[in-house]
């Protein structure tokens, strides 16, 4: 992990927002050289779709024997939601308490608490980062999705949309939480894993749409991503607004933030 770059000439007499440009290009960059953070924040999504939906046997044939809100569809297309939410849990998760946890063990926090250039600057920089990396991540996804297996748009739009802001919002707090509390880089990077796939599996990633035992999806539905994900799923294919799954999430952003908030050592 890259130490925190130099800020460039003049930032001192620069405006706070201008700074804040200025390093947040400097952090985007860093992160773009990190070909780890790349592939799992911008990439990963879209190759579990398709490795998914080209290697598993009948993942483009038509279910059947499945209930009449999934007539029709393909394992692929319910796979769709998934992938979504793999976009949520990988920068929320893999880079971002990773580099703030880093920082916080060089240093970096601490020395910049002496400078004009705030602490809080760096933590608000990676989460704007962190949430560009999603947002590529997600039409990228999309894209990969409707070109290589062409599923169904969303029936509900709208309510597709409030789930993944939702599920992203509750997904990074739990994120800025491990960053809160972990000493290091690297154990916040072991956090973030022993997190990350128990929360994919319990949005489906083995277990998509009809598949997922019923016991697994009323687990699930407690989880932020388990929550996102059957939110999504049922936007998708049902026309329908999931309220349980989405105050669920709505529940998690109102306890993580201000809990990683009071909780975040700056040294």
């Amino acid at each position: 992990m890259s130490t925190l770059a130099p800020a460039a000439p003049g930032a001192r007499r620069a405006g706070p927002a201008r700074a804040w440009r200025t390093l947040a290009r400097t952090e985007g960059r860093l992160f773009l050289r990190d070909r780890g953070s790349v592939f799992f924040a911008l990439i990963f999504p879209s190759v579990l779709l398709v490795g998914v939906g080209f290697a598993i046997p009948g993942m483009r044939d038509v279910m059947t024997g499945v209930p009449v809100e999934w007539a029709g569809l393909r394992p692929v297309d319910v796979y769709v939601p998934v992938a979504l939410a793999a976009a949520m849990a990988s920068p929320a998760l893999t880079t971002l308490p990773v580099a703030l946890a880093t920082y916080r063990e060089q240093g970096v926090f601490r020395r910049l608490a002496t400078t004009p250039m705030r602490p809080r600057a760096v933590l608000t920089a990676h989460v704007a980062i962190n949430l560009a990396a999603l947002v590529l991540a997600a039409v990228l996804a999309l894209a990969v999705a409707a070109a290589a297996f062409g599923p169904p748009a969303p029936t509900h739009v709208g309510a597709a949309a409030a789930a993944f802001v939702l599920g992203a919002a509750s997904m990074f707090g739990v994120g800025l939480l491990v960053a809160a509390r972990a000493r290091k880089g690297s154990a916040a990077s072991s956090l973030g894993m022993l997190l990350y796939f128990p929360l994919l599996f319990l949005a489906g990633m083995w277990t998509p749409g009809p598949a997922m035992p019923d016991v697994v999806g009323d687990i699930a539905a407690y989880t932020p991503l388990g929550a996102a994900s059957q939110a999504m799923t049922e936007a998708w294919f049902a026309g329908s607004v999931a309220v349980p799954q989405l105050a669920v999430m709505v529940v998690w952003v109102v306890v993580l933030y201000p809990l990683a908030a009071r909780t975040f050592r700056w040294s």
